[in-house]
């Protein structure tokens, strides 16, 4: 069902909406409509500024804050409760933070000192969290597990008000860490950076990470078929997630084959790294490809010692006609796959004149 100008002019008529109400609808509607006439389908929502006066506030948000971290850093150094000191000034952070969210992000609408101000936003949750443990007498893993769950939450409260897409990146990234702080709480040993990619080193941070990637992933498509035509925040919002699942999940298993050494795992490697870019281009995203190109450079360096020049420049060729003709290509493959459950809720394909 859809409501047409008509309508919305008998909504005013029978006092269910105001004029402005219903200026505002109309104005919505038109930019939605024109947002989706002119996509052609070769983009995924991704912005970090709309222009130099932003990047501009940015800067001074950073000198803001360290300044004031600064100050109060000469504060809690000469305090005779450092702890405390350290909460209190976080919990201001939080509040000024706050506030300014309200201008830049629900008043301004401005996208880089929104990115900046969740940055500020975690780290003073970190700061919060941090304090705390110190009060509550946690160190270690238990410190670090408790400064950034407590951080995360906040994220999610700071993310359920400004709607800033990039705050689910940061919630994620806080979910791994808090997760991985705990299973080392509970006894396993301290990880090395491998340890969450290799399945075949010991401990369980691996089979964490690409479960989490995983659910990521998930929650990633829910926002993605929520809005397929990506004229919303949700859908900026799962491009996030994808940033950091599709590393989880790709790094997780090619690293692994990729050191086994072995023919076979190469083979296997390259199916599945083929199997990803299907995936990618199924559900439209990049950032499966962007995860596997440097597993696929690697075995050409392996492999082919002083051939793999020959095949790197084939490759980046491959990437950049692959950009060009991403549309067509796409289109053809989904025309030819059979119907699946939420594939009507994928973003739309078909094949234009500028895709062919």
């Amino acid at each position: 069902m859809s409501l047409d100008k008509d309508d919305i002019r008998a909504a005013v008529a029978s006092n269910i909406l105001t004029e402005p109400q219903a200026a505002s609808l109309m104005a919505l509607a038109d930019s939605r409509r024109g947002t989706r006439e002119n996509m052609d389908g070769l983009d995924e929502p991704f912005e970090l500024f709309r222009g130099f006066n932003e990047v501009f506030i940015v800067i001074g948000l950073i000198i803001l804050y360290s300044g004031w971290m600064g100050l109060t850093g000469i504060n809690i150094f000469l305090s005779d409760d450092a702890n405390l000191s350290t909460l209190i000034y976080g919990v201001i952070s939080i509040v000024v933070t706050y506030f300014l969210a309200t201008y830049f992000t629900l008043q301004r609408r401005m996208v880089a000192p929104s990115i900046m101000l969740v940055i500020l936003m975690a780290l003073s949750g970190l700061q919060v969290g941090a304090s705390l443990s110190n009060l509550f007498g946690f160190a270690g893993a238990s410190l670090v597990a408790f400064a950034v769950s407590l951080s995360a939450l906040l994220l999610v409260a700071f993310y359920a008000v400004f709607r800033i897409p990039i705050t689910v990146f940061f919630i994620a990234l806080g979910v791994f860490v808090g997760i991985g702080a705990l299973v080392v709480q509970g006894g396993v040993n301290t990880p090395s950076f491998n340890d969450f990619f290799m399945l075949t080193n010991d401990g369980p941070y691996a089979y964490i990470t690409i479960i989490l990637g995983l659910i990521g992933l998930g929650i990633a498509l829910r926002f993605d078929m929520s809005d397929p035509h990506r004229v919303t925040r949700r859908a900026s919002a799962g491009f996030w997630l994808h940033v950091i699942a599709a590393p989880a999940i790709v790094n997780t298993i090619a690293l692994t084959l990729f050191e086994n050494g072995t023919i076979t795992a190469q083979i296997i490697l390259l199916a599945f790294l083929a199997a990803m870019a299907l995936f990618a281009m199924i559900i439209d995203r990049r950032s499966f490809l962007v995860a596997g190109i440097g597993y696929i450079v690697a075995i050409a360096i392996t492999v082919l010692e002083g051939n793999a020049a020959i095949v790197i420049l084939i490759l980046g060729l491959g990437l950049v006609l692959l950009g060009a003709k991403w549309e067509g290509l796409r289109a053809r493959i989904m025309d030819a796959l059979p119907g699946f459950p939420g594939k009507d809720k994928l973003p739309p394909w078909g094949l234009t004149e500028t895709s062919l």
